[in-house]
């Protein structure tokens, strides 16, 4: 791992790739970069209480054809947790146009897992420039559609919590009988309980303002929509709430549950990489930056 005030991508894993911890005003970044830099850009955002390893099984699918820029959220994976700011989406938002800014990338097409999309739509209507087409994995629309847990949440006060625990309270985010990863199980223990609750609050939040597709519908930015149909956190039928965005394309993937880009990464890379290759068409705005620099709001 380079050190914040190293060359912010100066530090490459066996794999390929490249990450780096950048300084920005409210606390350090985490961002994991792969593919061509040369290449149509794509954001990748994850989850509440997971990181950017989620989307591990699904990366190598998409660099051929993308420079695909993973960015762990404040509070999760190797990111900080913000300071003098809370976890409201919108303030996501503004910390990824910051990142965005110093990677010098002039567009994505911001891909977002569970509430991962809500960050995504966030960034857009903050940074309509920077946002040329979304794709959503499982993000429920609104708070009508959401499937309450079976399992009680994991209580603070017992913090950190034991592996059975989080298998609990992690299971409804694949489908029946899936393994929750070793790396993940690992990632959210790292995490601090007020990390995990406050995201999740800012996305019910979010949510509650303003339910996704009139967030979408307003954008008017191209949209792919994809759920696993055995979800047990969202409404699967839901997924055709987002039919009111013109041009919407929808699909639902038989056998995969919440967590296709982990459960079913070849079958979603085929419905992601037609309409990433059709609107991924930014460009860099020059090299990255030689060094961290100056803490940016």
């Amino acid at each position: 791992m380079t050190s914040p005030d190293s060359h912010p991508f100066a530090d490459s894993a066996a794999d390929g790739t490249e990450h780096a911890l950048l300084r920005l005003e409210h606390g350090d970044i985490h961002v994991c970069q792969d593919g061509p830099r040369d290449a149509p850009a794509l954001l990748l955002l994850h989850g509440s209480a997971t990181s950017g390893r989620s989307w591990d099984a699904l990366v190598p699918l998409l660099v051929p054809a993308h420079r695909v820029i993973r960015i762990d959220l404040p509070g999760h994976g190797r990111s900080s947790e913000p300071v003098g700011r809370g976890y409201a989406t919108s303030e996501q938002a503004r910390t990824l146009g910051a990142v965005l800014d110093r990677l010098r990338v002039g567009q994505v097409v911001a891909i977002g897992h569970s509430s991962g999309g809500c960050a995504a739509t966030a960034l857009a209507e903050e940074r309509p420039d920077l946002v040329t087409a979304l794709a959503l994995i499982n993000t429920g629309p609104g708070m009508d559609a959401f499937i309450a847990p079976a399992s009680a949440p994991i209580d603070p006060a017992r913090w950190p919590p034991s592996d059975e625990q989080i298998r609990r309270f992690a299971s409804t985010g694949f489908r029946e009988g899936y393994q929750v990863p070793r790396e993940l199980i690992d990632e959210l223990r790292g995490m601090s309980p007020h990390a995990i609750t406050a995201a999740m609050q800012a996305s019910i939040a979010y949510l509650n303002q303003r339910a996704l597709p009139a967030r979408l519908a307003a954008l008017g930015k191209p949209l792919r929509v994809i759920f696993g149909e055995q979800d047990r956190r969202w409404r699967p039928s839901s997924a055709e709430d987002y039919r009111v965005v013109p041009g919407a394309e929808i699909d639902l993937l038989p056998g995969a549950g919440h967590t296709p880009i982990l459960e079913e990464p070849v079958r979603t890379a085929e419905l992601l990489l037609p309409f990433t290759k059709l609107h991924a068409t930014g460009t860099p705005r020059g090299a990255t930056e030689p060094g961290p620099g100056p803490r940016e709001r």
